[in-house]
This record gives C-alpha cells, structure tokens and sequence, in this order.
C-alpha cells in the first residue's frame, strides 16, 4: 500500500473536511447560546408601570368616590402577560363546567362585617362558659357561603400611615357605638365623615401615649430588648399603636362582642389587632413567643380555673418577659367605690393573682399607682423549689409547648427548655432590635427545626431579599400604598424581613399543615404572626390587608380543601384595590388566575425571578374596586 505524505491532495482534503465541521459546531454552539441569553434576558426583565394598565379600576368614579388611583400597573407595550390558557376547547353543556366560568355574585349587604368562623349567631349554640361561644366557631360545608362580601357604600381607600393611626373614614365602618359608650374614655370620636382616635383607654384617660410613658419608667421600652408585645382585650388597640413609635410590635386581640368592631377598628388604624377570646382553648401562638403581655381592665378573671388563664399568659411569655396589669384589682384602695365593689372583695382578688403569680414562679417587679408588673424568670432552676409549696399549677407533662391550633388550655407551669447556670436565659438568647430580625433564631441555632440550620437560614434571607427586590419593580412596595400585609405562609419570615425597612407591618402566618413549624423562630426575630388552617376562614373582619403573600400555598392545600374557598377567603379579607402575590407552578396558577376571573380580580402570571425556565411562576392580582349599592341600606 503507498504511504500517504502529509502534503498529499487526499490528506489536505481530510484536513479541510474535519475544519469545516468544527466550524460548523461552533457557529452553531455560539447560536444557541446568544439565542437562550437573548431570550432568558427579554423574559425576564419586569415591565415598569405604565400609564396604559392592564389592571383598572372597574366600576368606580375615582372623583366621585374619593378613591386613591394608586392602583399597581402591569401593562407594558413591549410585554405580553404568560399565557397558559388553552385555545382549542370542546363546547361544554354540563352546568358544572358552566358554573365554573360564572363570576361569583356579591353577597347582600348584612354580609359586609361576616367573620365567619366567629359568627354571634353560630356562636349561640355553644356553652358561655369560659366564653366558649365566642371561641371559633367556623362553619360546615352546610352553612358555607359562595359569594363576594361587599364594600359598604361609599367606601374609601384608607389613610395612609402614620396618618391612619389617628383617623378612619366613618363610611368603612358605619359603627357610632363605640363612640357613645366610650365617650369618657376617649376609645374614638366622630368627627364628620371621618372617626378620630384620641389615644384614651379605660385605664389611661391622659391617652395611651403618656400610660406607656409611665410604664417606661418602671421597666425599659427603648433599649432594644422588648420588641414583641400582646395587649389581651385590647379595645381599638391604641395601646399598640403608640407603642409602634418605640419599635415595639404588639399583637392585640379583642372577641367579636358587644363592643362593635373594635378589632376592625384597630386593622382599619393600620394597626395589628386579630380577632381572639381567653376562653377554654390555647392562643394560636407558639411558646416562649412575647417579650411583654398587657392586660389594661380586659376583665379576665386571672385568678379563677387554677389560675389557668395566667398559666397559658406564661406558656406564651419569653424567659425574662414581662406581664403588666392596670385596673382591678390594682390600686383598689383608690378605686373601689367607681368600680362599685367592696373593699374587701378586690383585697382578695389581688391576693389570689399574687399567688398564682408566684405559683408559676414569676416575681413582682413593682406596683406604681395603677400598674402592677411581674417578671418571668430566665430559667426554672430556681422553680423546682418554689413548686415544693405550690402544688397547683403543676408542671406541664405535654411534650409540645407550640401546639397551639385547638389545643385545650391547661392548668400547669410549660416547662422551660433546661440551662447549665443560674444566669443563662432558657432557650436562648436573644439579640436587641434591630439586630434581632437578621440573626440566626435560637431555634434554629438549636437545631429544633427540621432540615433548618444556620447555612440555610442565611440563604433563606438573601433569596428574599432577592424576591422583595424583584416585586419591587412592579409593585408599589415603598411609597406607602400597603399598610397592612400578611404572608400566608411565611416559612421563616424572611418576606417580613426584607419589608421591615418600609412603613408595613407583617402577619406571619404558619399553616399547621406545613411539614415544619416555623412559626417560634419569627417570633425570634422580633416578627408577629399566628397559626392558621387554610381550609377554614381568618380570625378577621373583611377588608382589613392591603397586600396578601402566598409562597406555594395552593401546592399545600389544593388536595386537602377546594382552593376556591381559599380564594374567597382572601377575597373577604383583602381591601377593594388591594393586591396579591401568589407564588406556585404554572398548573396551579392557572387555575387560581381562572378563579380570580370570577372574583373580579385582575391578573397577570409573570417569570420566576431567576428567568422564564423555572417552573415556578408568580401571580399578581389586584381586587378592584365595588361595593354594595346603596339602595340595600334602606
């Protein structure tokens, strides 16, 4: 065979060749690449608000009305909306498949307040003892109702904060109640269209401001170390509102009563209030979750039950934490007579709370005039001694101090997590505010979270403030339009974090199907929130959040309940022209974005943060604006 030379005509032509495939692969390989940039960057890149919007207002004269037009825009000349719908459909008979295109109709008028798992009439059926029938109560699938809880008429956007705090538009909550049987007391005054709150309380006619510069002169308020706060019985929560100026984040709860819409009161204040009675079941907080707890004349009788109520007021108290009674039986000497009791009656009342107190191993810290305060201790190490003389309450043999979702209230000291010495705070120490929000929880230091450690929770609070960076650019996060937000699963609080340098305040939710609980590690941070069942409604009034968060919530409920209901719920709680994201896959969107439809929602599914590749879409939507007609007042 002749041997081939590499200056041969063949060999130059097999070089050529294999030169020219190369080529061809690289050309190729640079075409794809620029292709899949150029198309990862146009998809991803958010349109900015524009003045041709995709999302209006419907039915509603902004003049006329007195409506706020900053509603959130997602129009843009150079973006589509994702469109996942299908467009080739058979032609449908079925009156189901009907019912499911229908827009929902509104409700009448006397729906517009509907609480409906506190609702006075279901309530009646349950025992008064203990106030169980203003516990929840919520309906069966019986009782449920499919329509849309109507604005009043010539309802208005509220005030924004900090101007809210002092002032509600009477047309949102048609309510003069208050204001007849407070009017000593300063709860709230009308004022023309508008109610004003002064800031009174039954406790603090000079107003809430200076009662909380008294208490401020007993313990510290402005050093960092007390952020988280419950105010039980809380009224218009004006308590909270003015601690909010000393960063400090109070949870107020009041029960649907006589005492008409107080808590909406305090949500339309801009104010965090939820709707909650001291009856026979658990607060839906986790232990060990408040740094201060607040009882200004809530009328519970503390000393009563084996002291059962000041027993749960410990189990959800920090290490250290502190709990401040005002009115009876505190300063009875001057007050007997108002209070038209005995002497003799309030003298044996104090006595009682002083030895439950003690019997739970608390120490009074100072009683001053009308305030009384008592301090939880840092650790049960001393406690072991105290019990040898009081045998009641007992030490708690439940071995979860959280569960706190219908859980019944227990007569019994919550065991504190056990310390090595006599100094170290049970649990954990905290760091002060504001460094607290970003600092690694006891929790999760401890380990006491599944599949969470400190690597994780660092990572969790650079993705959201990736994710409230990308919102950002189409929402009006910043300018004040939101007051009131909820996440409504909010992990480990990492979307109320990354929103905490903005005039908001968060409700983190923790659904208790989730599969870890969370819920203790916020409040860690110095956040608020509550449990939560998704398949039943919120302990709230409607029209009471600016913005709704939902972090793949429907992919946790859509094979345990109708996500419709779900929708509804949202719908009830959220205000005309309020705005929700919802994060979850494309099939799940799509299903909620066809539900929306028919709540006259507007909406647009758009990209994932990271780009149009990931399968996990963001839904946003905004309620627009209606409300019931005015001939259904007459």
């Amino acid at each position: 065979m002749a041997k081939e030379y590499p200056a041969s005509p063949k060999a130059q032509q097999l070089q050529e060749s294999k030169k020219q495939r190369l080529t061809y692969i690289l050309v190729v390989s640079a075409l794809c690449v620029a292709f899949y940039v150029l198309g990862a960057w146009q998809n991803t890149t958010v349109p900015k608000p524009a003045a041709s919007s995709a999302i209006t207002k419907v039915g509603c004269d902004p003049a006329a009305a007195g409506q706020s037009s900053a509603v959130p825009s997602f129009g843009s000349a150079s973006q589509e909306s994702l469109d996942f719908e299908a467009h080739h459909q058979l032609s449908l008979d079925d009156t189901d498949a009907e019912a499911a295109v229908q827009p929902f109709p509104a409700c009448p008028l006397n729906f517009s307040e509907y609480t409906p798992c506190e609702d006075r009439k279901r309530g009646r059926r349950f025992e008064r003892a203990m106030l169980v029938y203003r516990e929840r109560h919520c309906p069966g699938k019986d009782e449920e109702i499919r329509c849309l809880i109507p604005a009043p008429p010539k309802y208005r956007t509220p005030f924004k904060w900090p101007q809210s705090r002092d002032f509600a538009w009477f047309n949102n909550i048609p309510h003069k109640e208050l204001s007849i049987e407070k009017a000593v007391q300063n709860w709230i005054q009308v004022d023309g269209q508008r109610f004003r709150f002064p800031g009174g309380g039954t406790m603090f006619p000079r107003g809430a401001d200076a009662y909380i510069d008294d208490i401020g002169k007993l313990i510290s308020l402005t050093d960092g170390k007390i952020r988280t706060a419950i105010d039980t019985g809380c009224g218009v929560a004006s308590w909270g509102a003015y601690l909010l100026k000393r960063n400090i984040l109070a949870m107020s709860f009041a029960p649907r009563d006589t005492h008409e819409a107080q808590v909406q009161f305090a949500l339309e204040r801009g104010v965090p209030a939820i709707i909650g009675v001291m009856g026979k079941q658990r607060l839906p907080y986790p232990s060990r979750s408040f740094d201060m707890a607040h009882c200004s004349r809530c009328l519970i009788p503390w000393h009563e039950f084996d002291g059962i109520y000041l027993a749960e007021v410990d189990r959800i108290l920090r290490p250290g934490g502190y709990w401040i009674l005002s009115g009876p039986p505190i300063n009875w000497k001057t007050h007997y007579k108002g209070w038209e009791r005995t002497k003799e009656d309030l003298k044996e009342e104090q006595e009682n709370i002083e030895d439950v107190a003690r019997s739970l191993c608390w120490n009074k810290v100072v009683e001053k005039g009308d305030l009384s305060i008592w301090q939880k201790p840092k650790n049960h190490l001393e406690c072991a001694n105290i019990k040898k003389k009081y045998k009641t309450p007992h030490i708690c043999k439940s071995d979860n101090p959280d569960a706190a979702w219908y859980k019944q209230m227990e007569a019994c000291v919550t065991p504190l997590p056990e310390v090595s010495n006599q100094g170290e705070i049970a649990g954990g120490a905290l760091e002060r505010w504001p460094q607290r929000a970003f600092a690694v929880p006891p929790r999760v230091k401890r380990g006491m979270i599944p599949g969470i450690d400190a690597s994780k929770f660092e990572d969790d609070k650079k993705l959201w403030e990736k994710r409230v960076a990308y919102y950002k650019r189409t929402l009006p996060i910043a300018d004040g339009r939101y007051r009131n937000v909820m996440d409504m699963n909010a992990n480990l609080g990492g979307f109320a974090a990354s929103l905490v340098k903005y005039p908001v305040w968060v409700m983190n939710v923790v659904p208790v199907n989730s599969d870890r609980d969370t819920l203790g590690a916020i409040y860690e941070r110095g956040f608020i929130g509550t449990y939560q069942d998704w398949c039943e409604a919120f302990s709230t009034y409607p029209r009471t959040y600016d913005l709704l968060h939902a972090d793949n919530l429907f992919s946790i409920y859509q094979d345990r309940c109708d996500i419709t209901n779900i929708l509804l719920e949202m719908d009830r709680i959220l205000r005309p022209e309020g705005t929700a994201i919802i994060r979850d896959t494309v099939d799940v969107l799509t299903k909620v974005q066809a539900i929306a439809k028919r709540m006259r929602w507007e909406s647009r599914i758009l990209d994932h943060e990271d780009g149009p590749f990931n399968p996990e879409k963001v839904l946003v939507a905004v309620k627009t604006y209606w409300t019931a007609d005015e001939s259904e007042q007459h």
